[in-house]
């Protein structure tokens, strides 16, 4: 039987990828909101400062990282893959502050597309990010009342999800298994610790509650589908994948918060998707890193 380290075909590399990235779309969006009800008191940084330092421990714990052993280029990538996670974080809670979640997750997806473009061997597929960029302009809702710092926020993180898919990919095939995942969350926790700490005597019962779960749930296991995703298919197939978080985002945040979207807007995050959706189908035709095996202990 083939396993996924393997010849087997991209396509079903594709299929079985875009199942973990759902559940993983679902998690961050889902966590996403339940954190922005402690927006107005404790402010967005501290939120996600606060849930990252949840979402460390709970992997230290599970995966028992070793901490030496590691060469000066495999720090530097977990390093790096760390720091984007901090600025992911920090700035799409900026964004989810200003704006409707959907409209948030849609910034958050171009991160992701320009990775898509920049690994394109076709001139057609330099034709999908064009629409993208139509879905854009109709979602920021050009001469109506723009929030200008929800988009500012949105591009930022979708610049630092673009270096998070990239470093994925490069912390996976240096380390085995979660290791390097357990590592880089636990740097991008110790980053945001001057927002997360001064928050923490605020911060009552209920609230760490909340803060735990959005941790676990929208950063713990979120980040774990995605580090299994791109390992079993590749940054380029799961880059293209997180096209679905646009769609969750506007789903949970139409049932949970009560936002509710124009039709350009939608208009847009439909082309958005679509492009993403087609440019994930071509990619099964590329090919894909093999997963790198190893017998070190989780």
């Amino acid at each position: 039987m083939n396993d996924l380290t393997g010849a087997e075909p991209a396509r079903t590399r594709a299929f079985l990828g875009a199942g973990l990235v759902l559940v993983s779309c679902l998690s961050v969006q889902a966590s996403a909101a339940l954190a922005s009800t402690l927006f107005d008191r404790l402010g967005a940084p501290a939120v996600a400062g606060l849930r990252q330092l949840c979402a460390a421990l709970a992997l230290m714990v599970l995966v028992r990282p070793r901490v030496r052993g590691h060469t000066r280029q495999e720090w530097a990538g977990m390093v790096v893959y760390g720091a984007a996670m901090a600025v992911m974080n920090v700035a799409y809670y900026g964004a989810v502050g200003h704006l409707p979640l959907g409209v948030a997750a849609t910034l958050l997806f171009l991160g992701p597309f320009v990775v898509a473009v920049a690994s394109a061997r076709a001139w057609r597929e330099a034709l999908l990010p064009a629409v993208g960029l139509v879905g854009v302009v109709l979602v920021t809702e050009p001469g109506g009342t723009v929030a200008w710092a929800g988009i500012a926020f949105g591009l930022l993180s979708a610049l630092a999800l673009a270096c998070y898919t990239v470093f994925a990919q490069r912390v996976g095939r240096a380390s085995s298994g979660l290791e390097g995942l357990a590592v880089s969350v636990s740097i991008s926790a110790l980053l945001l610790l001057p927002f997360s700490l001064p928050a923490a005597p605020s911060v009552n019962g209920s609230d760490w509650g909340l803060v735990a779960v959005s941790g676990v749930v929208g950063v713990a296991l979120a980040f774990t589908l995605d580090f299994r995703a791109v390992k079993m298919a590749g940054a380029k197939v799961v880059a293209t994948l997180f096209s679905l978080d646009p769609l969750m985002g506007a789903l949970i945040g139409a049932l949970a918060l009560a936002e509710s979207l124009s039709a350009p807007v939608l208009v847009g995050m439909g082309l958005i998707v679509s492009a993403g959706a087609m440019a994930t189908w071509r990619a099964e035709r590329l090919p894909v890193s093999p997963m790198p095996s190893s017998t070190d202990h989780p």
